[in-house]
């Protein structure tokens, strides 16, 4: 049963993915890939929030495979992310690589915290 709830949980999260990062990134004339920074962000800040509720909410973790497993790791990439740091590398775009490396670590952790800390304040 967890195996299909992680399923169908990667399957609204791949496809919102997908969808999300066009939608921002042809909003962006920036070499930075804001799209998969957002994306990464918000299921940062999301499965953040479920580690909260199912610690000190009692959430069950059904919940977690559904939305946590399946849902935030179809909707995140870290493997786009990396496709994208380094070809900001190959086209010469140091700067851009590493502010996309650090910035995505940094906020990413953060938001991360701020959603597991907004499920404490519930």
């Amino acid at each position: 049963m967890t195996v299909l709830l992680v399923a169908l949980g990667g399957m609204a999260g791949a496809p919102l993915r997908y969808l999300m990062d066009r939608m921002i990134q042809s909003r962006h004339d920036s070499v930075l890939p804001w799209g998969t920074f957002t994306v990464n962000v918000i299921g940062s800040a999301i499965l953040g929030f479920l580690l909260g509720a199912q610690q000190h909410l009692g959430m069950s973790s059904q919940v977690m495979a559904l939305a946590g497993i399946g849902f935030c790791g179809g909707l995140t990439t870290f493997s786009t992310f990396g496709y994208e740091t380094l070809r900001l590398l190959e086209d010469g775009a140091v700067g851009a690589a590493g502010l996309n490396m650090l910035g995505s670590l940094a906020i990413g952790v953060a938001a991360g915290a701020l959603g597991f800390l907004l499920a404490l304040a519930l």
